[in-house]
């Protein structure tokens, strides 16, 4: 039975074109964001010197091991190290986008931020780095630390709204005045004087942002919780002796997961939300790191550079939408009113 409704629910998610191409866009979108260091870097892939094949992508090598006279890491945009390798019948296997994203370009046609070119498809910033390597590095660090809260917030607000909905009664009071509390605080605000505590990190901002994530979960849980605890089947399990972490694990949890799969998309959405806008406001990731909202910023700083503007907002923007089209596909795949009609 469980199986025939799981195709249903998938027929009906495959039937949504909308969230249907959403999803694969994404997920091609984030695969290749994966593998950022072998789309944008300014290592090669690969090396041919001398016979043998190196791969500075993976290890760190000096000059000295294509020639040269230092003992110091290879600069292997520098045409002297260049001509090392090339001058003994070498090969050099770039990427596609030749910068990394804290490389500078010092060679731009007009002061930074220099529009797009050839060399520079989507321009640079104002620091002279290349924008379309920031952006593949930054969607891959959005959607990480999205991943990284919206599952820890699962994990916890399931926990919580499974108490509260089991139990009910004190426990439920209590655990409810303690969001209403906890919730009626401005989220954004809180997240900015914690962040002025710390020396902002991506681990730091994760488990912060989870201070508030949870919450958005307890609700659906608790609710399924409270209306399943009374059926027949739970009744008597319980009266079986069955332990109350094994009644909830494996008889009531179930039910509750449908609410909560359709969720995790938009929690993901928010996630992403979150720490741009911190990064926006200065508040974020530590100066360097590739970031959207740094290049929000940068784009509200420099109005004479509108590829930068434009730029963030479609790679946020895109994002964002692609999430939303896929959580409301789930969404109605989930919807009892679909799935057994």
């Amino acid at each position: 039975m469980a199986s025939a409704i799981n195709q249903k629910r998938w027929a009906q998610f495959k039937a949504n074109n909308r969230a249907w191409y959403s999803l694969w866009i994404f997920l091609f979108l984030f695969t290749v964001c994966l593998f950022a260091e072998f789309i944008a870097n300014d290592k090669p892939i690969f090396i041919e010197y001398n016979g043998q094949w190196y791969s500075p992508v993976f290890k760190t090598y000096s000059e000295q091991d294509f020639g040269g006279e230092f003992d110091l890491e290879a600069d292997y945009r520098d045409p002297y190290i260049q001509s090392l390798i090339n001058d003994a019948g070498g090969k050099i296997i770039w990427p596609l986008i030749p910068y990394h994203y804290s490389t500078i370009n010092y060679n731009l046609p007009t002061p930074a931020p220099s529009a797009p070119s050839s060399e520079n498809w989507l321009g640079t910033d104002d620091k002279g780095q290349d924008v379309l390597a920031r952006v593949i590095y930054g969607f891959r660090l959005s959607i990480l630390f999205g991943f990284a809260v919206t599952l820890a917030s699962a994990i916890i607000g399931i926990a919580l709204g499974a108490v509260q909905g089991f139990y009910g009664g004190w426990v439920d009071l209590a655990l409810q005045r303690f969001m209403e509390i906890w919730g009626g605080l401005p989220q954004l605000f809180m997240l900015i004087i914690l962040v002025n505590f710390i020396v902002p990190n991506l681990a730091w901002l994760v488990l912060i942002t989870l201070l508030f994530g949870w919450m958005g979960f307890v609700g659906v849980v608790r609710a399924e919780f409270l209306r399943c605890r009374n059926f027949e089947y739970v009744q008597a399990a319980k009266a079986m002796g069955m332990s109350d972490t094994r009644l909830m694990k494996k008889h009531i949890l179930p039910n509750a997961m449908s609410a909560t799969l359709a969720m995790l998309p938009f929690s993901l959405s928010g996630s992403v939300t979150i720490l741009t806008s911190l990064d926006f406001l200065g508040f974020g990731l530590p100066p360097g790191e590739p970031s959207l909202g740094e290049l929000l910023a940068q784009g509200k700083a420099n109005i004479q550079a509108p590829w930068l503007g434009f730029t963030a907002f479609g790679s946020l923007g895109g994002i964002l939408m692609l999430l939303v089209f896929i959580g409301e596909g789930i969404r109605d795949a989930f919807d009892p009113r679909n799935t057994f009609a």
